[in-house]
């Protein structure tokens, strides 16, 4: 995409795309929605005016938090942005059109790695997206002058690559009977930042910034359950690099399953699932 809201530091591609199932990311929608639920919650007013709000999603998936966003402002024009063409498929079939406020939603193909805003938003929000683009934070400064004076940033990410989820994930990748193929894939996330460096970093482009930390207790039912709860996120690159080879993939996945149950042992009322999310909110100032 080409903008006039350029940044000034260039924005490296994405790692290269994993394949998304949408329906296997929504099995655990109503865990996966509650973050972004708690970032909608604390983004401010959008800035006044006599015309509908401006939204953009990036990072969009299969549409059901973009589709939150016009219930806040049911008469705004939201569009999504995914890299997926299976996740925007799910959404514009699901989402896609006018609101029940007067608004409508739409969805387009960007990669957030190098999108840039094309016209004045009041609003640019991500859920669960900027962990798939290193160096994300280099965007920052295009993504603050795209808004509208009094317009906000608003983002969360997981910030649990260090638990045994992700840990485990990457010493098996690196064993020797998958390091050739999967090495690259096992720790993708390591550019995350603390909160405090997404504060200051947003402060220092002039914002009014908040950010915090949240770590969830999901209690997950069913068996194998934070193996299927990867399956629909960090677990996309390796079943898409495996994807030509079932038989390994089996493999893959039972052995990864059996480290997941000795990491988290089920309880008489579920597997509690420890899930850290890390948020920023930044307003620009009105004038």
């Amino acid at each position: 995409m080409h903008s006039a809201a350029t940044p000034t530091t260039p924005v490296p591609a994405s790692i290269s795309a994993p394949t998304w199932d949408p329906q296997q990311y929504l099995h655990h929608s109503v865990h996966r929605t509650r973050p972004f639920l708690d970032l909608l919650g604390r983004i401010p007013e959008l800035p006044a005016g006599n015309r509908p709000p401006r939204i953009a999603d990036i990072g969009c998936g299969p549409g059901n938090v973009t589709a939150l966003l016009a219930e806040r402002w049911p008469t705004a024009h939201i569009t999504g942005f995914d890299l997926s063409t299976e996740m925007l498929e799910q959404a514009e079939k699901e989402y896609a059109g006018p609101t029940p406020g007067g608004g409508r939603l739409d969805f387009r193909p960007a990669d957030a790695a190098r999108w840039t805003p094309d016209e004045p938003y009041d609003l640019i929000v991500s859920n669960a997206a900027l962990q798939w683009v290193p160096n994300h934070a280099e965007s920052f400064p295009g993504w603050i002058d795209g808004l509208k004076p009094g317009g906000t940033f608003a983002f969360q990410v997981p910030g649990n690559f260090t638990a045994p989820s992700h840990a485990l994930l990457g010493e098996l990748c690196e064993t020797p009977r998958w390091s050739r193929r999967l090495d690259s894939h096992g720790r993708r996330f390591v550019h995350i930042l603390d909160p405090a460096d997404y504060l200051l970093r947003l402060t220092d482009l002039g914002c009014t910034a908040d950010a915090w930390e949240t770590t969830y207790l999901q209690l997950l039912s069913g068996e194998d359950p934070v193996l299927d709860w990867v399956k629909g996120t960090a677990l996309r690159p390796v079943l898409t690099e495996l994807a030509d080879d079932p038989e390994a993939a089996a493999e893959f996945l039972t052995q990864y399953g059996d480290l997941l149950r000795k990491a988290y042992p089920p309880g008489p009322h579920g597997t509690v699932f420890p899930f850290r999310r890390i948020f920023a909110v930044a307003r620009r100032p009105a004038r």
